[in-house]
């Protein structure tokens, strides 16, 4: 159950991507989504202390676009290197309604005198990397798993970066990376080799891969 603090937060951020997509990122000031929302900005305040915690807040959404959606069995039945394609672009696909933004939003705390926030970037790079691991089904352990993290930090950061500039149908084009990068992965081995074995089913390697996502919680923007 949705608690009323969490239906506020939701609004605010929708508020927030909102006067954003009607001005730019760095014009959006956190007294303005206050009062577009008839709220205080001590409302605001205890939600989003800082104007960086509403960008956290709009990754967090997807990692809920991976995270919380049902897995089918024709996702359990794709090579780990399929699995794990899947994960990364419903991640992006998340962020997909605000692509600007998102740009503006990485441009920001790239900015210099931004180092604590690059510091949490980069904390936050090594827990969605993680998670993407978890998600496909991943299973790695000891330096299979450090080669495993360091590799897919690599191709998903260069596949963001590809991403974040891709105005080509479905982003096909970073798919079409991601897929190239991923398969360099599969040829190094790491745990990747080791979960290619234990594949399971008996897929034949032509067929189409279906989506691994259903019923994914909606965006709510």
């Amino acid at each position: 159950m949705v608690s009323r603090r969490q239906t506020l937060a939701d609004r605010i951020l929708v508020k927030a991507l909102e006067l954003g997509e009607g001005s730019s990122w760095d014009a959006v000031r956190l007294y303005a989504v206050a009062e577009a929302l008839d709220i205080s900005q001590d409302q605001v305040r205890e939600l989003y202390p800082q104007k960086d915690d509403l960008v956290e807040a709009w990754f967090d959404r997807a990692d809920r676009a991976v995270l919380g959606a049902k897995v089918s069995e024709a996702f359990l039945v794709l090579s780990a290197r399929e699995r794990l394609q899947q994960v990364i672009m419903a991640w992006l696909e998340g962020l997909a309604p605000h692509r600007r933004l998102t740009r503006e939003m990485l441009a920001y705390k790239l900015e210099f005198g931004h180092v604590h926030l690059q510091v949490l970037g980069i904390m936050r790079v090594s827990r969605t990397v993680q998670w993407f691991l978890e998600a496909a089904r991943e299973d790695s352990e000891g330096l299979e798993r450090i080669f495993d993290e360091s590799v897919v930090s690599t191709v998903y950061l260069l596949s963001f970066a590809r991403w974040l500039y891709d105005d080509s149908p479905e982003s096909r084009r970073t798919r079409e990376f991601l897929d190239a990068r991923l398969r360099q992965w599969e040829r190094l081995g790491g745990g990747f080799a080791r979960c290619l074995k234990g594949r399971r089913g008996g897929r034949q390697p032509d067929r189409r891969p279906q989506s691994p996502l259903e019923d994914s919680e909606p965006s709510g923007s």
